[in-house]
């Protein structure tokens, strides 16, 4: 019988597989990162100008209403009915090629939505860039 005591080896530690998935952890969440570039407003602030005020007229916006009911009336006139075609044929006919004069949409606090969306369509696609939508501040 060997009754001696056995010799205490040291404990090996083997860091090779440890940096390996360090390594591999960190190839993953380099990849796996997304790099989402928020949205932008793009925001044109007015400008001053060292001249006087301008002596040219400035022209008188195209108004259109919307109704509760969800028809449409061009500078006051009521079209024949509410489709964005009669709309758009409306706009062109009075207005033909003046695509600089600002828009304004008034509607009917019960008017839906679609209906105020669709008059903007139908500005947008005429070509008109101001578009304007007008709004009442109700007192207390």
């Amino acid at each position: 019988m060997n009754l001696r005591a056995r010799q205490a080896e040291d404990p090996e530690v083997n860091l090779t597989s440890l940096i390996d998935v360090v390594l591999l952890l960190l190839v993953f969440f380099m990849v796996s990162t997304s790099f989402v570039r928020e949205s932008e407003l793009k925001i044109e602030l007015p400008q001053t100008t060292e001249a006087g005020p301008r002596e040219e007229s400035i022209a008188e916006p195209l108004e259109i209403t919307v109704t509760a009911e969800g028809g449409y009336l061009l500078d006051q006139k009521e079209l024949i009915n509410s489709r964005p075609d009669t709309l758009r044929r409306a706009i062109i006919r009075t207005y033909g090629d003046d695509r600089d004069r600002p828009v304004t949409i008034r509607a009917d606090a019960r008017a839906s939505h679609q209906s105020v969306v669709t008059a903007m369509d139908v500005a947008g696609r005429l070509g008109f860039v101001s578009i304007r939508i007008a709004t009442v501040n109700e007192g207390p």
